[in-house]
């Protein structure tokens, strides 16, 4: 797989989120992202622009010469990323052991485009994969080292930047437990997630996670973690629902390293596979059936869960 950009989100190979869309979305094009760099940014308006893929379910991504991409919203969900990044990672970022998305500028809604949208610095690198990392204990305490930087980042949130609770899923969790019972073990599912909701809240403020941290959001570079990209879902929380990563990329073993290194406690970790059994089943019910890849990624991630 070749280089990606840090544009690209999580809809792109493991979608953990999704966003109902509105009813008429804009038509993207090469031509309207060529006029909206060229008329905001004219001093871009030389270097050539082509299609980045695999794009993403919430954006379509261009890039920009050899050092930018450029990512144009599909859906009314996915406004408000632009803004956030360009506001919060370039605070964020002097604390974390790992690259994060630099956004260079956010564009303007212009020619019947609605919404802002952003251009980012260039990182290379492929996407992390379970084959590369699954088995690495250093990966694992390198993601447990970033985790452990994001919930100790000391900065105050606005209202709307504080995320929902793990309870808050409950509805469209069981609905998604009934509609893939012939799939999945029901029981277990059922038991997993009524285990995690009644798990103790966390004993503390909430702290900043990512939000979508999964497999599909980090990229490595000669076999190493080298970045974390999409922070769209970044918000403040629970710490527990970044702990999805340790079900859609490690193995056991390294689970428990990264568990270790991340010293989490009973009541965390049932709330993580709670977040991952959530996350995994929404990607899994929403894309599966037409994405031979989420199918398998989202089955690793949700037998993982179940299996601790």
């Amino acid at each position: 797989m070749g280089s990606r950009s840090v544009a690209i989100s999580s809809g792109s190979l493991l979608p953990q989120e999704f966003h109902l869309t509105v009813e008429t979305t804009p038509v993207i094009d090469a031509a309207l992202a060529r006029r909206l760099i060229d008329t905001q940014f004219p001093r871009w308006a030389g270097l050539p622009l082509r299609p980045h893929s695999p794009a993403g379910s919430d954006h379509v991504i261009y890039r920009l010469g050899e050092e930018l991409s450029v990512r144009l919203p599909r859906h009314d969900g996915a406004i408000e990323q632009a803004s956030k990044e360009a506001e919060w990672l370039p605070k964020l970022a002097p604390h974390l052991p790992l690259a994060v998305p630099v956004v260079v500028e956010v564009g303007e809604p212009d020619f019947d485009y609605p919404w802002p949208w952003a251009v980012s610095r260039w990182l290379d690198g492929e996407v992390a994969t379970v084959d590369a990392l699954s088995g690495s204990h250093e990966a694992a305490g390198v993601l447990a080292e970033f985790l452990s930087a994001l919930h100790r980042f000391d900065a105050a949130a606005a209202d709307e930047l504080v995320g929902r609770p793990l309870a808050a899923r409950d509805a469209a969790t069981r609905s998604a437990i009934a509609k893939v019972g012939d799939t999945f073990d029901a029981a277990a599912m059922a038991e997993l997630w009524d285990s995690a909701l009644a798990a103790p809240d966390r004993d503390g403020p909430p702290v900043w996670f990512h939000g979508d941290f999964h497999t599909g959001n980090l990229l490595m570079t000669g076999g190493r973690l080298s970045a974390v990209i999409d922070f769209g879902e970044f918000a403040m929380g629970d710490p527990a629902r970044d702990l999805m990563i340790a079900f859609t990329l490690m193995s056991a073993e390294t689970r428990a390293t990264f568990r270790a290194a991340l010293d989490v406690d009973d009541a965390t970790w049932t709330r993580g596979r709670g977040w991952a059994l959530a996350t995994g089943l929404n990607a899994y019910v929403t894309y599966a059936a037409h994405n031979p890849l989420v199918a398998a990624q989202t089955t690793r991630q949700i037998t993982h869960a179940l299996a601790g």
